[in-house]
């Protein structure tokens, strides 16, 4: 079990290693970059409309029920988690470049990763049942709420984050999710059988998504604006705040009363970040040009976590 969820072992850190190097070697650019970003676009069509057909909606109830653990998760996530995204953004202004220092209010709105969040609570010997429901929750709720709270928080000062892209997302994320869900009845077991299929469409997706945006950077001076300084100040702030992230939700946990199999599914489900969701509601949100550089926080921070986890997850168990 260990082993499958190393660090090596996960090929979505092959997927964006190989997205963003090819990006970096062979941007694409001119009409090259809008065909892609339109290969991209169906791509994430696509993901959402199969994901809306593989999230049982009785899980979406049996969440809602529990609202004692559901509530303060959204709460956090959506609340706590993005508050402290704004902080470490105005933290970064000064050291970063100022798409870069966005990008940690960016990481701080979007949901936690749906397979990692449940697959590190297991290893921990945490709540399986609860890890599962909240963490697909909080997924299906940042397809509605991560772009809206995002453009709240950053107002126009850095990133113009108007209709046009809220309807975009509605188009291309919310539109296929509720297509997938009306389906359901009909294709659900037909993509539970598929599971492992769907899970490399995921990844080719996200591939997609983040190579799309790294081109967009590398044609605007990414190599060239990324000095040693500036990778250190990226790094540090990344590991503080992932760091904090996974501290502080032990410690709200701990504050609500929960068993400590339920703390455990807590802290992994409020402090992990989704690039599944945040990779592709980059490419929609942004321009290539600008995504490259919001989205460098949160595939930072993606790897560290997978870096963490698992050796957490096992001293969570011993104890």
């Amino acid at each position: 079990m260990r082993s499958r969820l190393s660090l090596l072992a996960d090929p979505m850190i092959a997927v964006l290693l190989v997205a963003t190097l090819l990006a970096l070697a062979l941007p694409a650019e001119g009409e090259l970059r809008e065909t892609a970003r339109l290969i991209s676009s169906i791509g994430i069509f696509l993901l959402f409309l199969v994901n809306g057909m593989r999230v049982p909606r009785g899980e979406i109830a049996l969440g809602l029920r529990n609202w004692r653990y559901f509530v303060p998760l959204m709460l956090w996530v959506f609340g706590v988690m993005a508050l402290g995204g704004m902080g470490f953004a105005a933290v970064a202004t000064p050291l970063l470049p100022p798409l870069v220092a966005l990008g940690f209010l960016f990481l701080g709105t979007l949901p936690s990763t749906i397979q990692s969040a449940t697959s590190y609570t297991t290893l921990a010997g945490g709540n399986i049942a609860l890890a599962v429901v909240g963490a697909a929750l909080v997924n299906i709720a940042g397809v509605f709420v991560t772009a809206p709270l995002f453009a709240l928080m950053a107002g126009s000062a850095a990133v113009d984050v108007g209709y046009e892209a809220i309807i975009r997302i509605g188009m291309i994320l919310v539109l296929p999710f509720m297509i997938g869900q009306a389906l359901q009845d009909w294709t659900g077991e037909w993509v539970r059988e598929r599971k492992a299929r769907i899970v490399w469409l995921d990844r080719t997706v996200i591939g997609i998504a983040v190579y799309v945006a790294m081109s967009g950077a590398v044609e605007q001076g990414l190599l060239h604006m990324f000095g040693g300084a500036i990778w250190a100040w990226l790094l540090a702030l990344t590991v503080a705040f992932l760091l904090l992230a996974h501290l502080a939700a032990w410690w709200a946990g701990g504050l609500l009363g929960y068993p400590r199999s339920d703390r455990k599914a807590f802290m992994y489900a409020g402090a992990q970040k989704s690039v599944a969701i945040g990779a592709p509601l980059a490419a929609i949100l942004f321009k290539p040009e600008v995504a490259g550089f919001v989205i460098a926080p949160l595939l930072l921070y993606h790897l560290l976590q997978l870096l963490m986890a698992a050796p957490l997850a096992s001293r969570l168990a011993r104890h």
